[in-house]
């Protein structure tokens, strides 16, 4: 090993901080990917982190995440090919995986996780209690309703497979130094130029924060966001046993909160509790490494005792060692991944959620992929580190959520379900109007976001989460069928707003931008922003208030990523700025049929078809309010958006109430938005399509203008596009025939019996008559009208195999007359 005494080099590519598995796997890939003067800082010894007690699971199954799932394919098989490479073993021994069901909704869960992780190639098979009892004998299986079973997963020595990693990042000239701790950043218009140590600093392009629990305080030095939070983690190892059976499989019960493997003659019983223990929640000792936290014995009892039930011989067997370790955990059980929207060229890849292992290679070799090129290549939407918020850092943010979150490892993942800790955090200005009028709310990036909406605000609860239909269904049926039918009033005040000013701010907008967003002044367009390959970053609207004034909204989980990428391509010659306005605006859409004569009812400005087109967009009166009034839709129907000053926002939505009563005027929450947009064949960015889509592909074409006056990013890609011919991947809508089943994401599609993509967002379509979800057509031939007429189309929802119907253009109003109208 190379010590601290050793010379600092002065200039590096890159820096890497942290020699844990995620450290280790990103010096390996830039080393493989031929990028010179790579150099790893670990503050005390490789490994010493968490690493080096994880419980060195590695398994295939189980994430609804494409990306995800194929890092842990590539981390199975790097694992398996490493010690041919390095000479080191990394003691991957592929004794199996089982996942067990011990109930229905588990079952449920399992076996749409199953189709879709075989759609992305793992070999996971459903298998009955008894085959579980052959494969693991020691397992008490009667409660059991099945298991899931991949015969090439298993486990991994940590410690030995960080280690073979370093051997192959010096092989290709990495340089790692040990005792050698960051201190803090060299900084330089906007960029990281470098690090500071105790022995001096090094210059270098680019730099990575690997450093696990103590990455958020390592950040927080030079204000860069990372709210992971250190919790306690158990397992414990039983004395040796007699005869145990050779090559059991890993089972893992969540039922139980245990996971089961053989260790050193004994078993190893791992245990993620339904509530766990925050760990130092105000900062991590620098000098904890290698370290210990003393059990909670009285805490930790009843799931120990629950879990040891599955594998009674262990009731009887002594303990070798229980063992508490902290482990870094997120708000979302997400990744920590990324750019950080702070500043440039300053990368996280922290807050694994316990996955470490399992995912340290794949993400190794995305991250290289990202620093090298700029492009990870792979869908990061849901991982990238931007979507945090500031807030999510506070200390009793940390100290609730962490709870929760690391509860939620071995709860049933219902697709209704929403965090219920740390809530409160960013409420509208109408909040409690809604909340009187029946809301039930769900976390929406931190804000208290109006789901649907009951009778009474007694009846706006959720007794029980369920796979099936919910009581509350048919309260979103009928805000659905009010905006098809009748008028909505949806609060949106959650959607991240910027204002875009300068008198170069139309000509920065529009290189930023695919579409032409500086035409006349009034007007709204929808577009997206693209990278340098012509894939899609963001999806927004720009509307031009004046020649140096421009409104821009998009999702509320893009906020800070899309305001960095704004910033990030304003030239530092352009007079144009960009401020964040979200909380200055509320944003109240009303939608339907009648939405023209409920506004027009309140305002002195003429709302008439031609005077106040689609996408017009115009400062009207409302009471006593100044509202820009926009035309547009995202449910597919004549309706628009309000954009109030805050503090006018509860006089705007008292008048327009009172005023909605002779049009019976209706509340409608998230769950209708979704599913009215889904009938419509509406996009969401981070959900149906990514940063690995292009515009042509997602079927949004019409958003990029290649005849516009002057150059925008991704121009070239786009042209090289269309000139490559035919195009063989599609956003597609799929109907279910049955009106039965529920779409919710990752159900698989097949085209004549042949897996051709699967649901990138779901819901039910009440007009349509059953559920209804976007994919992503994957084929091997021009993907056309033809294409999907000559196909037999049908679904995969849990198992069962349902007749569908598909269509490249909407299947509700395909001809825009109910928006233009």
């Amino acid at each position: 090993m190379e010590k601290s005494e050793t010379v600092l080099p002065g200039h590096a590519r890159v820096i890497i901080i942290g020699g844990g598995i995620i450290g280790c796997s990103i010096a390996y890939h830039l080393g493989q990917m031929g990028c010179k003067e790579v150099v790893l800082l670990e503050k005390d010894e490789l490994t010493s982190g968490t690493t080096w007690h994880a419980a060195g699971l590695m398994v295939t199954f189980g994430s609804l995440s494409e990306t995800a799932t194929q890092m842990r394919i590539y981390g199975r098989d790097l694992y398996t090919r490493l010690e041919e490479e390095t000479g080191l073993s990394t003691g991957f021994t592929p004794v199996g995986f089982i996942e067990a069901a011990a109930n229905r909704d588990r079952l449920e869960e399992y076996r749409r996780v199953a189709a879709f992780n075989r759609y992305c190639g793992v070999d996971v098979h459903e298998i009955s209690p008894k085959e579980i009892k052959d494969l693991f004998p020691l397992a008490r299986v009667d409660d059991l309703l099945a298991g899931f079973y991949v015969k090439e997963d298993g486990r991994v020595n940590p410690v030995d497979a960080t280690m073979a990693l370093a051997r192959g990042a010096r092989n290709f000239g990495v340089k790692i130094l040990e005792k050698t701790a960051v201190t803090g950043l060299i900084k330089k218009n906007g960029s990281v130029a470098g690090v500071k140590t105790a022995f001096g600093n090094i210059q270098a392009d680019a730099v990575v924060n690997c450093a696990g629990m103590w990455a958020r305080q390592l950040g927080a030095v030079d204000g860069i966001n990372i709210p992971n939070q250190a919790a306690e983690h158990y397992y414990l190892i039983t004395e040796e046993l007699d005869n145990i059976p050779k090559n059991m499989p890993v089972l893992e019960d969540p039922s139980h909160y245990g996971y089961y493997r053989e260790e050193v003659g004994g078993l190893m019983i791992g245990l993620f509790e339904p509530r766990c223990a925050p760990w130092k929640i105000g900062r991590v000792p620098e000098d904890f490494t290698f370290g210990e936290i003393a059990p909670d014995w009285d805490r930790m009892g009843p799931f120990l005792e629950k879990a040891m039930s599955r594998v009674p011989v262990t009731m009887a067997l002594g303990v070798k060692k229980f063992f508490c370790g902290p482990e870094s955990f997120t708000p979302d059980l997400q990744a920590i991944i990324g750019e950080a929207p702070e500043l440039k060229n300053y990368f996280v890849t922290a807050g694994l959620n316990s996955v470490g292992i399992i995912m340290g290679p794949g993400l190794g070799q995305m991250m290289a992929r990202w620093i090298m090129t700029g492009n990870p290549q792979a869908d990061i939407t849901g991982f990238n580190m931007a979507r945090l918020h500031t807030f999510q850092n506070n200390p009793e943010y940390r100290r609730h959520r962490t709870v929760e979150s690391l509860g939620m490892v071995y709860q049933c993942h219902y697709p209704y379900q929403s965090m219920k800790t740390a809530r409160g955090a960013k409420r509208s200005a109408v909040y409690d109007r809604l909340k009187a009028k029946g809301a039930y709310f769900r976390d929406v990036s931190g804000w208290e976001g109006a789901d649907w909406f009951a009778p009474t605000p007694q009846q706006a609860v959720i007794e029980k989460h369920a796979w099936g239909r919910e009581p509350w269904f048919g309260f979103w049926e009928a805000e659905h069928r009010a905006a098809r039918e009748n008028v909505v009033l949806m609060d949106m005040s959650f959607m991240p707003k910027f204002l875009v000013q300068g008198k170069d701010s139309g000509k920065v907008l529009n290189y930023i931008c695919a579409n032409h967003v500086n035409g006349p002044a009034g007007r709204i367009t929808y577009t997206t922003c693209l990278n340098k390959e012509g894939q899609v970053m963001a999806d927004l609207t720009v509307t031009k208030l004046s020649s140096d004034r421009f409104f821009v909204v998009v999702t509320d989980t893009i906020h800070r990523h899309a305001l960095a990428w704004i910033q990030r391509h304003i030239p530092d010659t352009a007079h144009a700025f960009v401020t964040d306005m979200t909380s200055a605006y509320a944003q109240l859409n009303i939608q339907g049929p009648k939405s023209r004569d409920l506004l027009q009812s309140v305002t002195d400005t003429d709302l008439a078809n031609d005077l106040f087109p689609f996408r017009h967009a115009q400062k009207i009166a409302i009471g006593y309010g100044r509202v820009l009034c926009v035309r547009i839709t995202y449910v597919g129907e004549l309706g628009y958006e309000l954009y109030i000053p805050t503090e006018q926002a509860v006089h705007v939505y008292d008048t327009l109430v009172e005023a909605g009563k002779p049009f019976g005027l209706t509340h409608a929450g998230l769950k209708a938005l979704g599913s009215l947009r889904l009938e419509k064949g509406y996009r969401d960015y981070g959900h149906d399509m990514d940063n690995t889509d292009n515009p042509y592909e997602a079927g949004l074409g019409f958003t990029v203008r290649l005849d516009k006056p002057g150059d925008f990013i991704g121009k070239e890609a786009c042209i090289a596009k269309k000139a490559a011919g035919p195009l063989q991947r599609r956003l597609a809508q799929v109907l279910v025939k049955d009106p039965e089943p529920l779409l919710h994401h990752g159900e698989v599609i097949f085209r004549n019996k042949k897996p051709a993509g699967y649901v990138r967002s779901g819901s039910y379509g009440y007009t349509l008559g059953g559920a209804v979800g976007l994919f992503m057509i994957e084929a091997d031939e021009p993907v056309d009208a033809a294409y999907v007429k000559n196909g037999r189309w049908e679904i995969d929802i849990a198992g069962k195999t349902f007749p569908a119907a598909v269509s490249l253009t909407p299947l509700y109003d395909p001809e825009m007359k109910r928006v233009k109208g």
